[in-house]
């Protein structure tokens, strides 16, 4: 709000804000980085941004993008952004390091990804215990997809010195990487899943996109995008971290009441990668990996944990205190 409107008694700037609503442009700034923000899982953050939430919330938030999520969390702990939008398990494996972030509003309850394997090879690598020898795309080192493809490999009895991991990004480098033939299998999400698969060019080995699969694959829930803030960026900007939830949650608040169609159409024309019906399809496919309120699965965080102390070694047998990486407060706050 600018200092001209401040001194406005209410109910003429009600009036103002309702006959004129860029008044309401010059609200508090805050800058989020998304790790890739063309993936449907991230949808959320350009989405309250098209529907007007932020500006209801008086924010003026910038949304940059990053492609992969682990480089958000550097933004975010570098200090160059107040929050990142990435997967929760970040929380727990900076924590293992002596850093502290907390998630504030959980966006999806499962990863919204799928390991792809390239249709070339696909009657040779049947499932994750075929992985030795193989080169495994991931979106970036250190990123989720690292974490997942790690787990899965140590969990099918196949050593991580037996496989190559190979960062290749998303979108049209991920898509490049494995019709080239870079990688054999990889890791990725919406809407790249779709369009490999229409292309013909990979088949699905791992669905982690549905709650059912992912508790198959993983053991149990696996709270994934989410809200993240330095924990004490929370702590002295109260009043800021409860409306940017409130955006949020009103953003999920719609999503889940409203058809893939109708979400499309809120959103940016080149978020859907020159197919909007492939767009519409893996949108209204995956609508289940989206939390309807933004409040953190009770069961979530130890089975994140079990997974990262699966093949971490800074986090296996570490303490990790579970409460300190998320909140519910401000999501249960919002009317």
């Amino acid at each position: 709000m600018t200092p001209a409107t401040r001194s406005l008694p209410i109910a003429v700037l009600a009036i103002l804000l309702a006959c004129f609503p860029s008044i309401a442009l010059a609200g508090d700034k805050i800058t989020l980085m998304v790790g890739g923000a063309e993936k449907i899982i991230y949808l959320p953050a350009a989405l309250a941004e098209q529907l007007g939430f932020f500006r209801e919330q008086n924010l003026d938030v910038i949304v940059q993008s990053e492609p992969v999520g682990v480089e958000a969390e550097d933004e975010l702990l570098a200090g160059a952004v107040e929050g990142a939008v990435g997967f929760y398990d970040h929380a727990i494996e900076l924590q293992a390091r002596g850093k502290f972030i907390e998630s504030i509003v959980v966006i999806g309850q499962t990863p919204g990804e799928a390991v792809l394997v390239s249709t070339r090879l696909a009657a040779d690598i049947r499932s994750p215990a075929d992985f030795k020898g193989r080169v495994l795309g991931i979106t970036g080192l250190g990123s989720s997809t690292d974490f997942l493809m790690q787990y899965l490999a140590i969990k099918h009895g196949v050593p991580v010195r037996d496989i190559t991991l190979s960062p290749v990004g998303a979108g049209n480098t991920f898509i490049a990487a494995m019709q080239q033939g870079v990688i054999d299998v990889g890791m990725t999400t919406e809407p790249t899943i779709t369009r490999l698969l229409k292309m013909g060019a990979a088949q699905v080995l791992v669905d982690l996109r549905s709650p059912e699969n992912t508790r198959e694959a993983l053991g149990g829930i696996y709270p994934a995008a989410c809200l993240y803030v330095q924990s004490s960026w929370a702590q002295q900007h109260h009043d800021l971290a409860q409306r940017l939830t409130t955006a949020f949650v009103k953003t999920l608040r719609f999503i889940d009441t409203h058809s893939a169609a109708e979400i499309a159409e809120r959103m940016p024309i080149d978020y859907y990668a020159g197919d909007k019906a492939g767009y519409i399809k893996a949108l209204g496919e995956g609508k289940a990996w989206f939390t309807a309120d933004g409040k953190m699965p009770v069961d979530g965080p130890p089975t994140v944990l079990a997974v990262l102390s699966g093949f971490s070694k800074p986090i296996r047998g570490k303490a990790i205190d579970l409460s300190r990486t998320y909140t519910d407060e401000f999501v249960n706050a919002v009317k």
